[in-house]
């Protein structure tokens, strides 16, 4: 699993002009699921990402996590993450998962995060979306599960 996560004053997601997520301050992602995920990817996921120590606290160092903050969470499924552009001009989506594994795998971890307090939006698995945001800081990380 793959997510591109990005610190943000404020973000939403349309699908056909609708709004169909939208938060204040917190984390916006964009979730990848690969063909070899298991349910163990989404649990380590979600927990890392809900620990994760990228907000500031009074002394303007990053020590509190969107826990902490009581920060939102704006989760968009990103098949794209698994396109490999080594060969030629055209990504290859192989590694990407089956979309019956990755929507469950998906729903998953937006649930662990949940379950954690966390608001949690999201988009509309499968669906073409805009996205837009304000990119707080600015701050953005990579994570990958396989890499732990």
């Amino acid at each position: 699993m793959k997510v591109v996560l990005q610190r943000v004053s404020e973000a939403k997601v349309t699908v056909e002009g609708e709004t169909v997520g939208r938060i204040e301050a917190g984390l916006m992602l964009l979730v990848g699921v690969g063909q070899e995920d298991t349910e163990q990817d989404p649990v380590w996921m979600a927990d890392k990402l809900a620990g994760l120590r990228i907000f500031e606290d009074d002394a303007g160092k990053m020590n509190l996590s969107v826990e902490d903050v009581k920060g939102s969470i704006l989760s968009v499924s990103q098949f794209t993450l698994y396109g490999d552009c080594r060969k030629g001009k055209r990504p290859n989506f192989m590694g990407a998962a089956r979309p019956e594994l990755a929507e469950s795998l998906y729903e998953q971890f937006n649930e662990r995060l949940r379950a954690r307090g966390l608001h949690v939006e999201t988009g509309r698995f499968g669906a073409m979306m805009d996205v837009s945001l304000v990119n707080d800081g600015p701050v953005t990380l990579i994570l990958d599960s396989r890499n732990g």
